[in-house]
């Protein structure tokens, strides 16, 4: 069988479901599915934005702090250096 024969025959069986689905009143359902679907995704979307912005809150907290620990670490190697190079022998 070659790819366009199991196209077509792809695309018969999709509508023949759909006509089927039809008949049996699934149709009814398309519009309170559609906004159910709307709505979940509208909310989980405010949901994950809440989570990724609190875990950007978080992330900038620790870089702050990691900054602060960079600076005392340079301070104190400069402090040694200018002791050892300095101080007295």
């Amino acid at each position: 069988m070659s790819a366009t024969s199991k196209a077509s025959w792809m695309v018969a069986a999709s509508i023949g479901a759909v006509e089927a689905l039809k008949d049996q009143g699934v149709c009814r359902w398309n519009y309170p599915l559609r906004s159910l679907h709307q709505y979940a995704k509208n909310n989980i979307r405010s949901y994950y934005q809440a989570k990724k912005l609190a875990a950007q809150s978080s992330s900038a907290i620790c870089s702050k702090v990691n900054n602060e620990k960079l600076k005392q670490s340079e301070e104190s190697l400069r402090k040694v250096m200018y002791l050892s190079c300095w101080g007295p022998n």
